[in-house]
């Protein structure tokens, strides 16, 4: 739509995807050389829960290196984005409805940063992050997610980080294994509801997950972020432009999507 600043929902898997060339890495590097330049971009990572909702307003700081056992070069990894805290404030203005707070010491968790610094990696781009509240219902996380859309006027980019599928009890440690069938089952049917502007069957997935009915996301943390993209896309009537689609670890669909590129 024409107006608005282009949207993602990236999917992120492992931490190993800052460093591994692949053909998801491969797929993030052509988005890259598309996208305009944002003043800012939001990110709304799988990887930052709170009670309430928290926007970082940090002005610099390190990154958080929230996962444990893997290679030592991924501790090593620094991509110095700065903050925005112009931005947090008007994020809370925003959502002024859900009573949001600032928290001026959080980094940048490895739902946001290992896939953002594949698209700028001068990282000379601020980036904000919105944490997920716990305790709203998905209809109100879809609420919430609709209200940051005048920042897309405002050359925000707006990015979900998380899963299109995500199990990690039912991954596969020894190579990428065929995707099973519920896997599938899931991909192609969200992928149908994105194309046809079908909030419902985000709003009912989350709602699945919390009840612990639904095997591609047995938590919502992970499904979350999309359901907040397709709220916005939803909201402006965009349809999404499948950036990257192939799986991880047999069970992981890293489905990635763009709207007004």
């Amino acid at each position: 739509m024409s107006g608005l600043f282009p949207m993602l929902f990236l999917s992120h898997g492992s931490p190993v995807n800052a460093v591994e060339e692949t053909e998801f890495s491969r797929a993030l590097g052509r988005l890259a050389a598309r996208l305009p330049r944002p003043k800012a971009i939001l990110c709304i990572s799988a990887h930052w829960t709170s009670p309430g909702p928290l926007l970082g307003s940090r002005t610099q700081g390190p990154l958080v290196y929230d996962f444990y056992g893997f290679p030592p070069e991924l501790y090593r990894i620094t991509w110095p984005a700065p903050g925005q805290p112009a931005l947090a404030e008007r994020a809370a203005g925003l959502l002024a409805a859900w009573s949001p707070r600032l928290d001026p010491g959080r980094g940048l968790d490895h739902g946001a940063w290992t896939v953002l610094m594949r698209l700028f990696p001068a990282a000379d781009v601020p980036v904000l992050q919105l944490s997920l509240a716990d305790g709203l219902s998905p209809q109100d996380h879809a609420r919430l997610a609709a209200a940051l859309a005048p920042l897309r006027k405002e050359d925000v980019l707006i990015a979900g980080s998380g899963n299109f599928t995500h199990n990690l009890a039912e991954v596969s440690w020894e190579g990428d294994a065929e995707p099973p069938s519920w896997a599938l089952d899931f991909d192609r049917a969200g992928q149908a509801a994105l194309e046809a502007g079908d909030l419902s069957f985000f709003i009912d997935a989350v709602s699945d997950s919390r009840a612990g009915r639904l095997r591609a996301h047995p938590t919502d943390d992970h499904l979350l972020p999309l359901l907040y993209t397709a709220a916005l896309a939803a909201a402006s009537g965009e349809g999404p432009e499948t950036v990257y689609e192939g799986w991880q670890n047999g069970s992981l669909s890293m489905r990635c999507h763009a709207w007004g590129l």
